[in-house]
This record gives structure tokens, C-alpha cells and sequence, in this order.
């Protein structure tokens, strides 16, 4: 078990570092000058130079890299190009709109997709089974962005119980923040419970299928019976997989819905950033973001770990 840990810890160091020099390395190479870009197309070129220093830009990009990387592993993001600010503040007031729906959302998809796959799962073959399989194609199918709109059309402007989009902050109340991110929590859930609940299903009727369940059977038990007692507990470890990606997406991948909500998180800091060409926010966030999903993986190996003994006995 011990050996076990220590190979995931490695892989997440390793991880970790070729992330950053990707992410530096793609965002160093994307045209045009934050400078330039910042003063305008008539700035002097003495008046950009004088910028690129004091902004960092003129020093070699290795050193920029390893200064990049310090500060990180320091706590220090830097600071914004555009605002001025040190990123991470920025982080840390977005992050608080961000995780709440990311979290928000995975409830959701977990609360809708585990009763699903396993409804679907003790009727294979019949019409429940069926009607759940057609409600998860479907909301693998449809984007989340139309889902996100449909809802605003229907429980915002037709029937007004919710506001469109905004934040109103956590100052202004919990209830009043959960409101504000149910309609986006929403729209983020459907499609990710119907991927969830498909792999629920598939691995559920994998394991009724084994040896070990036909002899439960044997022994008197039901098929529900078994299916509780010994199956679904076996079934878990590819659904914790999906989970473990799933809150990564929710977490790192809600671009788009903040957009269509007008939510202040991390995905909208991060399109902010890249249009205003704030090449330091940017890799900041995203780093934060790769370091999150990464992180998550990490604590997904290791539950395996736990579901699965024979992961301890091997090492």
C-alpha cells in the first residue's frame, strides 16, 4: 500500500511539472505583445519597452518560467497585467463562485445518475431500462449550453423565479447565492448524470454477470439482494473514475456557462484574460485549474486503493 501511494505522489509531481512547461510554452508562443496590446497601436516604442520591464517581459523566458514556477510554489501568482492586482486575490474571489457550483453540480449529477444506473440496471432489457437509456442519450447529446438557455427561457423569463444570471455575493446571503447558481448547477449536471448514470448501469450489469454473483443467487439471495450486497459495491471503482474527471470538468471546464450566466468565476477570469491578452493570469489560472484535476486524480487512485483490495495486496 505504502509502495502504491508513493508511485501515485511521484506521478503527480511529474504531472505537475510537464503541465507547467506546457502551459508556459503554449502561452508564450500565441501572437502579440501584452504590452502593445495594452498601450494601444500609436504607443511609442520606447514607451512599450519601458512597459515590458516593468511588467517582467524583457528577462529571458527560462528565467520567467522559474520565477513563474517559484512564486507558485510560494503562493505568489503574480500580478494581473491589466488590473494590477495580484492574481492571487483574483483566484481566491472567483474560486469562491467556482467551487460552490462545481460542488453544486456534482450533488446533482451524483444524486440523479446513481438512482438512474441502478434502476436501469435491475430492469435490463425492459422498458425502464430502456426510458433510462434514451433520457442519458439525449442528455449526452444536447450540450450543456442549450440546456443553460432553455432554462433561463423557462424558469427566468417566463415564469421569472429566478434572476438570468449574476452573482449577488455571499455577503447578500446563502440562500440568496444558491438561487443564483441553481439554474447554472443545473445545466452543468444533466449531461455529466447521463454520462454517470450509463457507466452505472454498464458496470452494474458487468458484475451481475461475474461467478461470484450467480453463487450469491445460489446461496437464496435475490437479484436485488445481490445486487446491493455484493455488486454494486464492485461496480464503483469505474464510476469513481468518472466522478474524479467529472468534478475536474465542473471545476476547470464551466467556461461557457459562466458566460451564459454571467457568473464572476475562474472560467470567466480566464476568457477575460486571454482576450486582454493578461498572459501571466492566464497561465496562473490555468496551472490552478490543471493542478485541481490532477490533485482530484490523485485522491481518485487512492480510493481505489480503498474499494479495491487487491490494489493493497499487489503492493
Amino acid at each position: 500500500m505504502i509502495a502504491y501511494i508513493l508511485g501515485r505522489i511521484a506521478s503527480l509531481f511529474i504531472s505537475l511539472i510537464v503541465a507547467s512547461l506546457v502551459i508556459f510554452m503554449v502561452v508564450e508562443v500565441a501572437p502579440g505583445d501584452p504590452a502593445a496590446f495594452m498601450l494601444g497601436v500609436n504607443a511609442k516604442p520606447d514607451t512599450v519597452a519601458a512597459l515590458r520591464a516593468e511588467l517582467g517581459l524583457d528577462v529571458p523566458k527560462a528565467e520567467r518560467y522559474l520565477n513563474w514556477v517559484t512564486g507558485m510554489v510560494q503562493g505568489d501568482f503574480g500580478t494581473s497585467y491589466t488590473y494590477r492586482s495580484p492574481i492571487s486575490k483574483m483566484v481566491a474571489e472567483r474560486l469562491w463562485v467556482s467551487l460552490p457550483l462545481a460542488i453544486y453540480a456534482l450533488i446533482l449529477s451524483t444524486l440523479i445518475a446513481f438512482p438512474a444506473g441502478i434502476y436501469a440496471a435491475s430492469r435490463r432489457g425492459r422498458i425502464g431500462d430502456l426510458g433510462v437509456m434514451a433520457a442519458t442519450q439525449l442528455g449526452v447529446a444536447v450540450p450543456n449550453f442549450w440546456f443553460a438557455m432553455i432554462l433561463v427561457l423557462i424558469f427566468a423569463i417566463n415564469l421569472g423565479w429566478v434572476s438570468a444570471g449574476g452573482f449577488p455575493g455571499w455577503d447578500k446571503g446563502f440562500w440568496a447565492c444558491m438561487a443564483a447558481l441553481t439554474l447554472p448547477a443545473i445545466a452543468l449536471a444533466l449531461p455529466q448524470a447521463a454520462i454517470l448514470a450509463r457507466v452505472m448501469r454498464s458496470s452494474l450489469l458487468d458484475m451481475l454477470d461475474e461467478d461470484f454473483i450467480r453463487t450469491a443467487r445460489a446461496k437464496g439471495l435475490t437479484e436485488g439482494q445481490a445486487l446491493w450486497r455484493h455488486a454494486l459495491k464492485n461496480a464503483l471503482i469505474p464510476v469513481l473514475t468518472i466522478l474524479g474527471l467529472q468534478f475536474s470538468f465542473l471545476l476547470a471546464g464551466s467556461i461557457i456557462i459562466e458566460q451564459v450566466f454571467y457568473l464572476p468565476g475562474l472560467g470567466r477570469l480566464v476568457f477575460q484574460a486571454i482576450t486582454q491578452r493578461d498572459l501571466i493570469t492566464v497561465e496562473s489560472v490555468v496551472m490552478l485549474l490543471v493542478f485541481a484535476v490532477i490533485v482530484v486524480n490523485f485522491l481518485v487512485d487512492l480510493t481505489y486503493a480503498v474499494v479495491d483490495p487487491r490494489l493493497r495486496a499487489r503492493h
